[in-house]
């Protein structure tokens, strides 16, 4: 179909101004709100004891979930896209799970799993405690940024192909000589590029560690936490823009990644 070029203009101006209005503007006015009172004003929230020991949880958080989600999606995507097993399709439902499910609901059922009258309740007899600790945060976040490694590196599986693993193997190459040699340098972009997708939903991700943490500073906040705890509960509007301009900064460096990486991948190919 070909479109005039009143038309194709049009069609920009509206596309620019919806981004403006539902993505640029509201960027614009927490910026301004952040630094409306001076940068040593914006340091001084950011540095609390509270903002500090938020950031500390939302990275201790992202540290584990990341290699975790590294190690599930390479072996997930492998099995679905080389293997022929029986219940091969559940597995296909069970990781993209996550897209279908509210976060929240999450939280509730790990709190249905692991409270204190949940099924493995009886846990927190051994001195473990999962619901209302870094664990049930840690799993919560795993949950919801499940599918993000499996879905990179499956389609990049499916482009490859095995030739050239069954050529390793033919010449007497191991599984895991195959697999260091000739799988994952396959695969890196795709994996690359899903690690940076869990990275942005980690940090981001609010719905299901609300329910599953203390929501005290000290240890039961992370970012997006500290971000409702201060609008919501102490009335603290400066210091809410303030955590949420450092948690935008740190979620625009992984877009920038994210950028970059994809211009990488497509030079390459």
């Amino acid at each position: 179909m070909r479109l005039s070029p009143l038309s194709r203009i049009s069609m920009r101006v509206v596309a620019l101004a919806y981004l403006l209005v539902l993505l640029v503007l509201p960027l614009v006015i927490i910026l301004w709100r952040s630094f409306a009172h001076g940068i040593a004003q914006f340091y001084d929230w950011i540095s609390t004891p509270a903002a500090i020991s938020a950031f500390n949880i939302t990275m201790i958080i992202v540290l584990i979930v990341v290699p975790l989600n590294v190690l599930f999606g390479i072996v997930t995507s492998i099995a679905l896209v080389r293997g022929n097993f029986p219940g091969r399709r559940l597995v296909q439902g069970v990781v993209d799970l996550p897209f279908a499910v509210s976060p929240v609901v999450v939280g509730v059922s790990l709190i249905m799993l692991w409270g204190v009258r949940g099924w493995f309740g009886g846990i927190e007899h051994l001195g473990f405690r999962v619901i209302f600790s870094l664990p049930g945060m840690v799993i919560a976040t795993l949950f919801v940024t499940l599918p993000y490694v499996v879905r990179e590196v499956e389609p990049v599986l499916h482009e490859i192909g095995d030739d050239q693993e069954q050529a390793a193997v033919t010449l007497g190459a191991s599984r895991w000589q195959t697999f260091w040699r000739i799988t994952l340098p396959a695969i890196r972009w795709g994996l690359t590029y899903g690690v940076v997708l869990t990275v942005a939903r980690a940090l981001g991700e609010f719905g299901g560690v609300i329910m599953v943490s203390t929501g005290l500073p000290g240890g039961g906040q992370t970012l997006t936490l500290l971000v409702n705890a201060r609008y919501m509960d102490d009335r603290n509007v400066f210091g809410a823009y303030c955590a949420a301009t450092l948690l935008m900064g740190m979620g625009l460096v992984t877009l920038a990644l994210m950028i970059l990486l994809e211009r990488k991948r497509s030079t390459v190919k």
